[in-house]
């Protein structure tokens, strides 16, 4: 391999293009070549063929996928085979039963493979993930997302579970270091797509913590929201502004009795963090560049994305029976 990774990149969709901008700029990283068959696809500077097998002829060291979710798995099964190390675009596969040959396929091959849970890497959250292994929190109790706004257009074959909760899931026991035990979960069609377009669960964690997801593609206002409450406080990320706030609780007893009636019966300290941002797919890619060369990178496993395609089929299995259903470790 050489110093500079030749990277190869499948789709030219809207997250294709921002991978291509992001390695066409990376340090030690060189963008070679796109595979999209649809006519017109291109990139400034950059050779765009018709085939994922014309791809791997250009000699590549390492690959994005960035193509609808219903061709990861054959796409990914073809760079498998071919040994490029690979990073596929969350989720992993459009079904648990896809996700697991992808898993099997990199490792018979032995072939560095990741996913994109892009979110992992937004500064709010790596910040806050710190601070909870310090312990900052203490015990923690509860985790609260909400991921809403209008309906994308670049989703034409999933819903709001497989396309948005999957980043909740993936971040809530990243965050937690814990798994989901069990899941409740109710969904809704409401704007005559073929696929749910509401989500709200509510979930158990193996370590006990009590978990809420409310997703939707109904709602005029967008929202990125986590927040992690623990008996010292709770954390507020808000990973639009990739903001971090930490709400300790009250020390000191709100003497007033109109004012107590508004904010509770103690105040604590309100601080909103100082933070680095850089870009998260800066990171999210720099790392996998990092992980394909051998050295020690943060990256999404394999493993770690049929997990998550797991839950996120049960949680849709829980709205269609209307029971809260355990999830195997």
């Amino acid at each position: 391999m050489s110093t500079v990774l030749r990277a190869g990149l499948v789709g030219l969709g809207v997250m294709g293009r921002n991978h291509a901008r992001v390695l066409g700029a990376l340090d030690g990283v060189q963008l070679v070549a796109a595979a999209d068959p649809r006519p017109g696809a291109a990139v400034t500077g950059v050779e765009v063929v018709a085939t994922v097998r014309e791809l791997i002829g250009r000699g590549i060291d390492m690959c994005v996928v960035a193509t609808p979710t219903a061709t990861h798995e054959k796409i990914g099964l073809e760079l498998a085979e071919a040994g490029v190390p690979t990073l596929i675009e969350k989720p992993l596969a459009h079904d648990s039963k896809a996700a697991q040959t992808l898993v099997e396929a990199f490792a018979r091959n032995q072939v560095p493979g990741a996913v994109g849970h892009i979110e992992r890497f937004n500064p709010a959250l790596q910040h806050m993930r710190r601070r909870l292994d310090l312990g900052e929190l203490g015990e923690l109790y509860q985790v609260v997302t909400r991921r809403q706004g209008p309906f994308p257009a670049r989703v034409t074959d999933a819903g709001v579970a497989l396309d948005l909760a999957t980043h909740d899931i993936d971040l809530t026991a990243w965050l937690t270091r814990s798994r989901y035990s069990s899941i409740s979960a109710r969904t809704a069609h409401r704007s005559g797509r073929g696929n749910e377009d509401l989500v709200s669960a509510v979930a158990e964690l193996a370590n006990g913590i009590v978990v809420t997801h409310l997703v939707n593609w109904l709602s005029p206002l967008k929202e990125r929201v986590i927040t992690v409450t623990g008996e010292l406080g709770c954390f507020v990320a808000d990973t639009v502004t990739a903001d971090l706030t930490f709400y300790q609780n009250g020390v000191e007893p709100v003497e007033w009795d109109r004012v107590a009636s508004f904010r509770g019966v103690s105040e604590g300290n309100v601080t909103r963090y100082a933070i680095r941002k850089p870009e998260p797919l800066v990171t999210e890619l720099a790392n996998f560049a990092a992980f394909v060369r051998g050295e020690g990178a943060e990256v999404v496993s394999l493993a770690e994305g049929l997990t998550t395609v797991r839950v996120a089929e049960t949680l849709r299995e829980s709205a269609d029976a209307g029971a809260t259903l355990e999830i195997q470790g």
